[in-house]
């Protein structure tokens, strides 16, 4: 009985396990239909985060490292596809409403934006505060509370089509581990634009910090097409900032004053671009200079340099030489000509024109090959002669 009693309670407990755990799997796939029709982000697992997340080379594998400050205009190259749609649709959402509804749904951490750039706790904003500022219309979401507090806003309150340009944090390091140099993007600040009423000029204000690693897993799942000849969408807003599809103009570098490139050239535009240039040469070059190029490589760079050198010096080349024997003789003019006719004036040759020359040249050559053909003549002669000298001999 005891045994009948215990088999009845396992079956009890094991279709009691078997409701709750059917119950939850409706109860997400609820969530989920939920989250899509109402545009909002799934929720992400830490092995999913972890996935998508790029590892920050460990300190003791770093060599060299410079961080680089950039302005991406969304009116540029391949940038545009940080922008569109404006509007949420079928294809799915800019990065700007990605942010916004994680920042809404408090899936991320977001960092005010100053000079002093420090990224804790402290310097988290204050939403409550932040949506007042920016004139963003939104109202608690199903579910809020005190402490977690969420919110949701009509697609249209957010304006993203003011938001035409974005601050990146980006690190050029070299990882011995690896050999490599990279360019890894670390935080993005989304900058609004905005037209000021009295002066009539575009405003731009940095709005926030974001971590770009918190916001992979979502990018991951929006792609976007970056060709306006192939409007298949193959690349994600993730594979943009891994690959380094963006373009972007240097506006600081981390120094000991911690001074953009403009407060450093306030009134001389014409420096202001040689030092954009000159950082960017700079990244350039370092990263090449770390290998050392194929022999043919160099073969072609000292060739090129040896043309150079030529060309500048007045000086002919091998081959140009080559080309001159062959084809520029029919071609000469008459004053090389007349150099020629003296020369053989001072050789001591009769003619004074190259066809001269050229008949005195076939009848030399003429006359060789008579004495050749002559040859075995003589030879017969002097057996003949030897002949004759035996029989003079009997007589």
């Amino acid at each position: 009985m005891k045994s009948l009693r215990l088999i009845i309670a396992l079956l009890l407990l094991a279709f009691a396990m078997g409701a709750n755990a059917q119950v939850t799997k409706r109860t997400g796939g609820d969530t989920r239909k939920r989250d899509k029709k109402e545009g909002n982000a799934p929720a992400i697992s830490d092995r999913q985060q972890s996935f998508y997340e790029v590892k920050e080379p460990h300190d003791a594998d770093l060599q060299w490292m410079k961080v680089i400050y950039r302005e991406l205009d969304l009116s540029k190259g391949k940038n545009a596809a940080l922008l569109y749609p404006e509007m949420p649709n079928q294809d799915g959402q800019n990065l700007y409403f990605i942010i916004m509804r994680l920042l809404c749904q408090n899936q991320i951490k977001v960092y005010e934006y100053s000079d002093e750039e420090i990224f804790n706790d402290d310097h988290l904003i204050d939403k409550d505060q932040f949506f007042y500022n920016y004139g963003i219309d939104v109202v608690e979401a199903k579910g809020s509370t005190q402490k977690n507090p969420l919110y949701e806003f009509e697609d249209a309150d957010i304006r993203s089509n003011q938001v035409l340009s974005y601050y990146v944090i980006e690190k050029w390091e070299f990882d011995t581990r690896s050999n490599q140099m990279k360019a890894r993007v670390e935080y993005i600040a989304p900058v609004l634009h905005r037209i000021d009423d009295w002066s009539g000029e575009t405003k731009k204000t940095p709005m926030f910090w974001v971590k770009l690693n918190d916001i992979r897993p979502y990018m991951a799942q929006q792609y976007v097409f970056t060709d306006d000849d192939n409007n298949l969408a193959r690349y994600s807003l993730d594979d943009f900032f891994k690959l380094n599809m963006y373009t972007g103009d240097i506006i600081k570098t981390k120094n000991l004053r911690n001074l953009p490139l403009k407060a450093m050239y306030p009134d001389n535009e014409v420096a202001y671009k040689n030092a954009q240039d000159s950082i960017e040469q700079r990244l350039r070059r370092f990263n090449q200079n770390l290998w050392v190029p194929p022999l043919e490589e160099l073969q072609a760079k000292a060739e090129a340099e040896e043309k150079a050198r030529a060309e500048a010096e007045g000086e002919v080349t091998e081959g140009e030489e080559g080309a001159a024997e062959d084809g520029v003789e029919a071609a000469e003019p008459a004053e090389e000509k007349e150099k020629t006719v003296t020369r053989t004036t001072k050789r001591g040759s009769k003619s004074k024109d190259t066809k001269s020359n050229s008949k005195s040249k076939s009848k030399s050559k003429t006359k060789k090959t008579k004495i050749k053909e002559r040859k075995p003549k003589t030879s017969t002669q002097t057996v003949n002669t030897g002949v004759r000298s035996v029989r003079n001999r009997k007589k």
